[in-house]
C-alpha cells in the first residue's frame, strides 16, 4: 500500500484553516477529508486504510485534547499531529503522552507539515501491518485444540518434550505429536517463531476444547 492509498483527516473548527490544510495535502497527492468538529469526526465511518489525524487543539465544544483522550478509549491507533495557535508547553507535553506524534504551533511552515504527515502515515501503515499480523496469530491460537494449547504454553517456558510428557502424564511420541500439530497450526517453524508468535498475543491458560 502507498502512500497516495492513504487519509488525512483535519479536524478544524476554521473553514479557512481546514480548506488550506486539504488543498495543501492533495497537492502531495495524498486524499484528505475535513470535519468542523471533534463530535463530527467521531460519528463518521472512517476507511479502512493507513492514515493520520490533524488535530487544531482548541475547539468550541470537544477540544482536541478531550478528542484524543475520546480515540484513546476506543483504541484507536491512527497518529495525531496537533496544531495550535495558542499553544502552551505544558498543553503539548499533555498532547504528547496522550499519543500525538507531532506538535506544530501555528504559523508553520507548509513542509514541516507535509513531513510530519507522512511520517505519521507510514507510522500508521506498520501499526496496522502489525496489528493483522497479531490478529492472524490470535486465530490460529483459537484453532488450537485445549491439549495443543497446554502443550505450547509449556512449550514456549522452554520445556523439553519428555519434561512436558511428565507434567501432563502422557507418553513423549504424544507429545511430539501434538507440538507438531500446534507448529503447523501456528504456520511456525521453529521454537523461536514460536516464543515471538506467544509474546505478540500473550498466553492465556488451555481452553476447553475437545482434544
Amino acid at each position: 500500500m502507498t502512500i497516495a492509498d492513504a487519509v488525512v483527516y483535519i479536524v478544524d473548527d476554521d473553514e479557512l484553516i481546514r480548506d488550506s490544510l486539504k488543498i495543501l495535502v492533495k497537492s502531495v497527492g495524498i486524499q484528505a477529508e475535513t470535519y468542523s468538529s471533534a463530535q463530527l469526526f467521531l460519528d463518521a465511518k472512517l476507511p479502512d486504510r493507513p492514515g493520520c489525524l490533524v488535530l487544531d487543539i482548541r475547539m468550541p465544544g470537544m477540544g482536541g485534547l478531550d478528542l484524543q483522550n475520546e480515540l484513546q478509549k476506543m483504541g484507536a491507533s491512527i497518529p495525531i499531529i496537533v496544531i495550535t495557535g495558542h499553544g502552551t508547553v505544558p498543553m503539548s507535553v499533555r498532547a504528547m503522552k496522550a499519543g500525538a506524534v507531532d506538535f506544530l504551533q501555528k504559523p508553520f511552515e507548509d513542509q514541516e507539515l507535509l513531513d510530519s504527515i507522512q511520517h505519521a502515515i507510514k507510522e500508521h501503515s506498520h501499526i496496522r501491518i502489525e496489528q493483522s499480523n497479531v490478529n492472524n496469530i490470535r486465530k490460529r491460537v483459537q484453532n488450537l485444540t485445549s491439549r495443543e494449547h497446554e502443550i505450547f504454553v509449556l512449550v514456549v517456558t522452554g520445556m523439553l518434550n519428555k519434561q512436558i510428557a511428565c507434567d501432563l502424564k502422557l507418553s513423549e511420541n504424544t507429545v511430539k505429536t501434538h507440538r507438531a500439530r500446534l507448529m503447523r497450526k501456528m504456520k511456525v517453524e521453529s521454537l523461536a517463531e514460536l516464543v515471538r508468535a506467544s509474546e505478540k498475543v500473550g498466553m492465556s491458560p488451555p481452553s476447553s476444547k475437545n482434544v
